[in-house]
């Protein structure tokens, strides 16, 4: 009994302990070699850690030390903005020394003064460069950092004709210039927050004031903080932590790797989430009709616009229904086809051994096993793959009896619709699969229930407040502008309300200013 009490009151006061270290944080002595003796407890002295010690001034005559990590900051502005001029500036205010060095010697843009060790060690690991100097308790925090990132490039994903050619790389600073570049509003904000206790991965939230919900931000930042992991490496990571649905089909976090398409969705009231070390930036709310949308689209006249769009939805249709309507028509609903259609099937299907579904079923395994193949081989011999998936395999299969020609046609179409919606590309391959046993078990009555199904699924989902099927369930009036139809621009004057705070786009009187 008395061991058990012993352990309790040792648990008791090594919590109590944690507890003071977070609302007491060790705070930075007078004494320097007492301040670097527990720095370098914590940093460690690894080979990029530098602890470069220095007398101050030509006649003070006191210890400093600057620390930094070498390759994350830049070598020639320590070297002339700091050392030299820390080393060898006469030093004529002894008494306020720091304060005099911030004001006359240092000649680093962003300068900010610390008190607790705490801070040191998370400025130096943020790439950072700390000045400590004996007899004063309180450091600099200099913003030194530097190191080699991609440059600014086209997309992989989303690319255009017409509009920005320009993408998202992985350094964060680069990301909010090419937002900032774009909008050039006081009332765009980024915050910043740092996630994942080892990597601590600096992320930002951009929003634009007066625009974006409150209601949206707070739950946000809420949920943001409730993030507990080891690490956060890509925006993936906190996708799934912060997803309203995660065990839904449907994305409900919007992602897009171009700037142009981050500002416009700020515009209309949404929230991004860029990582560091992502080129790919979340944006919240994310609602289905999104998937259909393009960037382009507003670039060009809106009827040609408005039939690629019908392109889209009647891809999206093609790729989750073609392969199970086939299979049922072939399986249970032969009065759906056409006499003579269904005639030519039927030659075509002589002599193949096995049912249609397992003819569709193994030609789509093959085409997702020649795609991912292609994605993931270099990429001369990835096309090279699949050329010879495509072209060689496909035609081997077919006259060796395996399938028929209409099968293969059928996954050919289906394949090519899948890149049409790229953004949906993990929800409509699963579909795909799921409507194909379906079809297979039910025929078109299997097919119909699915679909049942699927319809009461989404629109019973939200994305942070927002009904994922918006603005065609709820209906909107001013949302039905800009889904399936893309109106004119200036006839779009409002932003969506669900979303957005501020419901007016267009503040002037007129509809369309037609003056010369």
């Amino acid at each position: 009994m008395n061991r058990f009490f012993r352990q309790l009151t040792k648990k008791k006061i090594s919590h109590a302990s944690k507890e003071d270290q977070v609302k007491n944080p060790k705070r930075i002595t007078k004494d320097l070699a007492s301040n670097i003796k527990v720095i370098k407890g914590q940093l460690g002295t690894s080979h990029d850690m530098i602890y470069r010690e220095m007398t101050i001034g030509r006649e003070r005559g006191l210890s400093g030390i600057l620390i930094f990590i070498n390759g994350l900051t830049r070598q020639n502005v320590l070297d002339f903005n700091v050392l030299k001029r820390v080393m060898y500036e006469d030093m004529h205010d002894q008494k306020h020394l720091m304060h005099y060095m911030k004001k006359n010697i240092l000649t680093v843009a962003d300068i900010k003064e610390v008190a607790c060790v705490e801070d040191v060690i998370k400025a130096v690991l943020m790439g950072k460069s700390v000045l400590l100097v004996d007899g004063f308790d309180s450091a600099y925090e200099m913003d030194t950092r530097e190191w080699k990132d991609r440059d600014v490039k086209e997309p992989i994903t989303g690319s255009v004709v017409r509009g920005p050619h320009e993408a998202f790389t992985e350094t964060l600073l680069t990301n909010t210039a090419l937002i900032r570049r774009r909008i050039k509003s006081t009332k765009l904000t980024f915050e910043l927050m740092t996630v994942g206790q080892y990597t601590q991965t600096d992320l930002v939230i951009a929003y634009i004031k007066g625009i974006a919900k409150d209601k949206i931000i707070k739950e946000i930042k809420k949920r943001l903080k409730k993030i507990c992991i080891d690490g956060i490496i890509d925006s993936g990571y906190i996708e799934q932590f912060i997803e309203d649905e995660p065990f839904s089909l449907f994305p409900t976090i919007g992602n897009t790797e171009k700037p142009d398409v981050t500002a416009a969705k700020l515009l209309e009231g949404r929230v991004a989430v860029i990582v560091d070390g992502s080129p790919i930036v979340l944006t919240i709310p994310y609602l289905f009709i999104e998937n259909l949308q393009s960037s382009e689209d507003y670039y060009t006249r809106p009827w040609y616009a408005s039939f690629l769009r019908g392109i889209r939805v009647l891809s999206l249709f093609i790729v989750i229904f073609l392969p199970g309507f086939y299979i049922s028509a072939q399986t249970y609903n032969q009065e759906m086809l056409p006499t003579h259609l269904f005639i030519t099937m039927a030659a075509a299907k002589e002599g193949v051994p096995f049912p249609a579904f397992v003819e569709i079923f193994i030609m789509s395994i093959f085409f997702e096993v020649f795609k991912e193949a292609g994605i993931r081989m270099p990429k001369y011999i990835g096309q090279a793959v699949s050329i010879v998936g495509a072209l060689v395999l496909g035609e081997a299969v077919v006259e060796a009896g395996f399938v028929s020609n209409p099968a293969i046609m059928i996954t050919a179409l289906t394949g090519i619709a899948t890149f049409v919606i790229y953004s949906l590309n993990d929800s409509i391959t699963i579909l795909r699969f799921t409507f194909m046993i379906l079809g297979a078990v039910g025929g078109l009555f299997g097919i119909l229930v699915g679909t049942i199904f699927l319809l009461l699924h989404m629109v019973s989902i939200k994305s942070f407040g927002a009904p994922y099927m918006s603005p065609l369930a709820p209906r909107s009036h001013e949302g039905l502008k800009d889904t399936l139809m893309r109106f004119p621009l200036w006839l779009m004057r409002d932003r969506p309300g669900i979303i957005s705070n501020n419901k007016k786009r267009l503040n002037n009187k007129d509809k369309k200013n037609t003056s010369i």
